[in-house]
């Protein structure tokens, strides 16, 4: 058989692999190339570091620095795809016949360029991205961001049509994949959920002491959520709720201070992290933003006892039967109340091992990418 190649151009440096968007990345490069495939990658840096821990998977790495600035800002273009654009990427992608996949609508500046023309061009989507714009501008309190948002959402919305030009989509949930189906007939779209870091279930049975909520909490998405469980959900329930992640925002931090129940856990190393998802006896996921898929709901499956989200965390997912679901503070409350002194057990442990094997296997997914693709 002949050597496979494949071009990746990505939004950043996947490296390190920290948030959401790139462990997809970085975990979809090391299955490809454990599956023999020959990647040449394409990064814009701006915030992070040439890596060389990439050149493990890639036959070449190229960096590109993105164009960032007012030029950029006041384009019709939305500014997360004209900041990407580079002569170089253009020149190196047209150099051969390989097929290219565009990670996210942020890479897509030259989707319908002629140069590609004759190239198997894929779409790889993570976010529905005028939804999840709208979506930061009304949990956003700042006037200048919400505006910025705003603005992001209706660009977004305008451009996504070029898409057209993509000769396959890989939709990130089921939810997506119907929507882009709808949007543009003709196009193949198939539902690939993210890679991930995680190759078994590694659950400890019994029970823990506390709660927890998890994420990146200066994304507003996530403050907000967790400040809806502050206020609405651990307010008279008299369990214990932990909040970790990235740079709580100072009023998160004061409504944890005035609650006796509630502790802020700012900054936890990758090890703490998975450490506080294993030991707690509840994981509790909310979200108001549905789009996508949450990677932290995918790992928290793989490592947490019972897992309590809302509706909108599971977004087509295929991953209701793993967990209990609940809307309102009193259905949230209830199920807390129900599973504080339940223990979590060997036959559910089993369960979703069954379930993730069959539905969220880097390596399943990997050979499905490749036979979507060549």
């Amino acid at each position: 058989m002949h050597d496979r190649h494949l071009h990746i151009v990505s939004f950043t440096v996947p490296y390190p692999p920290n948030y959401g968007g790139v462990i997809d990345v970085y975990c979809k490069l090391m299955a490809l190339h454990n599956q023999g495939i020959k990647i040449h990658l394409h990064c814009f840096e701006y915030d992070r570091q040439h890596a060389n821990e990439l050149d493990k998977f890639c036959e070449s790495v190229h960096y590109y620095k993105r164009k960032t600035g007012l030029r950029s800002t006041l384009s019709s273009t939305p500014y997360i795809v004209i900041s990407r654009r580079s002569e170089q990427l253009i020149s190196n992608l047209s150099k051969d016949d390989y097929p290219v996949l565009f990670e996210g609508l942020h890479t897509c500046y030259y989707l319908n360029d002629p140069r590609l023309s004759g190239k198997v061009k894929i779409y790889r989507e993570s976010n529905i991205e005028h939804h999840y714009y709208y979506n930061l501008c009304r949990a956003e309190k700042n006037l200048f961001k919400k505006l910025y948002f705003l603005t992001a959402s209706i660009k977004l919305k305008r451009y996504e049509k070029v898409l057209k030009f993509a000769d396959l989509m890989l939709a990130v949930s089921a939810k997506d994949k119907e929507y882009l189906q709808d949007k543009f007939t003709g196009i193949p779209v198939y539902h690939l959920p993210s890679f991930h870091f995680n190759n078994e279930v590694s659950i400890k049975p019994g029970r823990g002491n506390y709660c927890l909520y998890h994420g990146n909490l200066s994304v507003a998405e996530n403050s907000v959520a967790a400040a809806f469980l502050i206020r609405e959900v651990f307010d008279d329930i008299g369990l214990d709720l932990k909040i970790a992640g990235l740079n709580p925002p100072e009023y998160l931090k004061k409504l944890a201070r005035v609650s006796k129940h509630v502790e802020i856990i700012e900054n936890p190393s990758a090890e703490e992290m998975n450490r506080l998802i294993e030991q707690a006896h509840i994981n509790v996921l909310v979200t108001f933003q549905a789009t996508g898929l949450k990677l932290k709901l995918l790992n928290t499956l793989f490592t947490g006892r019972f897992l309590l989200v809302n509706s909108a965390m599971l977004n087509g997912t295929g991953l209701n039967e793993l967990c209990e679901i609940a809307d309102t503070p009193v259905e949230l409350k209830a199920v807390l109340t129900r599973l504080k002194e339940k223990e979590f057990e060997e036959p559910e442990i089993l369960h979703r091992r069954k379930v993730l094997a069959r539905l969220y296997s880097n390596r399943l997914n990997a050979d499905r990418l490749i036979e979507y693709v060549f």
